[in-house]
Parts: C-alpha cells; sequence; structure tokens
C-alpha cells in the first residue's frame, strides 16, 4: 500500500472517531479498529493506533482493554522488528495480539471507505 495513501485513510479514520463524540462506545470503537488495521504495517500509525485506543478505554475506564492497549504498545516495535505483525487484527484486547484474522464486517467496509476516499 501507497504511505501517503494509508495515511491519509489513517488520519480520516481518526477524525471520524472523533467526530463521534455521540455514539454508544461500540460504534466508536470500529473506527479505531479499522485505524488499527489500516496502519499496523507502520510503526508509527501502528504505535499511535494503540495509543488511542488506549486514551479511549481510559476514557471509558475499561480496565480489561487498558491493560490489554498497554500490552500491545510493548508488543508493536518488537513486532516490527521481527515482521511478525498479525495483519487483519483489530486490536483490541478482545482479540489475541498474535493472531492474523479478517476483520469483521462493519470493520472492513469502513477499512476500504477510508482507503477509497484516500486514493
Amino acid at each position: 500500500m501507497d504511505s501517503t495513501l494509508q495515511a491519509r485513510a489513517f488520519a480520516s479514520l481518526l477524525d471520524a472517531f472523533a467526530a463521534s463524540a455521540g455514539q454508544p462506545p461500540a460504534a466508536r470503537w470500529l473506527w479505531l479498529e479499522a485505524a488499527h488495521v489500516v496502519g499496523q504495517t507502520r510503526l508509527s500509525l501502528h504505535w499511535q493506533s494503540h495509543r488511542h485506543m488506549l486514551a479511549y478505554a481510559r476514557a471509558l475506564g475499561d480496565r480489561r482493554e487498558i491493560a490489554g492497549q498497554w500490552l500491545r504498545l510493548a508488543l508493536v516495535p518488537l513486532g516490527h522488528l521481527l515482521q511478525r505483525l498479525p495483519l487483519g487484527n483489530t486490536g483490541r484486547a478482545t482479540v489475541s495480539a498474535l493472531r492474523p484474522m479478517q476483520p469483521p464486517p462493519q470493520v472492513q467496509r469502513l477499512v476500504d471507505a477510508a482507503l477509497g476516499w484516500a486514493a
């Protein structure tokens, strides 16, 4: 994926997350999950996605998600160094940090829309 396209799509997903402030948490997480999927192959974007997930988990007071995001932040540099990234993984504490996956349909739709917009 072209890095400029990737960065623009990633930014648009984070902007949409910010704009979704009045939506229920389950709907808002989808924007962050999509940003994770888009950005996970670039260290800086991958790191940012988990920082945003951690901040949102803190805002919600979700201790399990907070712990999961701290773990993922610790794993991000190692994953990039070893080139062991679980592609498609949504980045949440509710899924294995090491398992590649096909993003859920609602996340994939957001990814596709962001990439289409960024192109």
